[in-house]
């Protein structure tokens, strides 16, 4: 697949995720000095990683949500937490993934990881 066709490959898999309107803020707030990391995470993470055989939607978002959580990355997290909802995962495998993660990276972890879950999760109960 050439760069294009993985860069428009991306981008559908991008807004299948996030939804339209988050990948429009996201290009409509880029500028010269941020388009390109634009283009590179739709390319690269959407459009290689989030598309590759091997593993379902919703065992990337968990594989996912652990690194973010691991590396502190809240912000992210919580954006992915939508994303794991959207790709089919359920509020109780969230629970036990951030119990699970709780063991193996740290209680403190794990607390920051629910905190950070339960408004986005409530959000989508709604």
């Amino acid at each position: 697949m050439s760069e294009s066709e993985r860069f428009s490959a991306g981008l559908e898999r991008r807004r299948r995720a996030v939804g339209e309107e988050y990948v429009e803020r996201a290009y409509a707030s880029a500028d010269e000095f941020t388009r390109e990391f634009q283009d590179f995470v739709t390319t690269s993470c959407w459009g290689d990683v989030w598309l590759r055989e091997g593993l379902d939607d919703r065992a990337r978002s968990l594989i996912t949500l652990s690194v973010l959580a691991c590396s502190n990355k809240w912000t992210e997290f919580a954006t992915h937490v939508q994303i794991a909802l959207r790709n089919g995962c359920t509020s109780e495998e969230l629970k036990q993934a951030f119990l699970h993660l709780a063991v193996y990276a740290g209680v403190p972890t794990g607390m920051e990881a629910f905190r950070h879950a339960q408004p986005v999760v409530a959000a989508h109960r709604e």
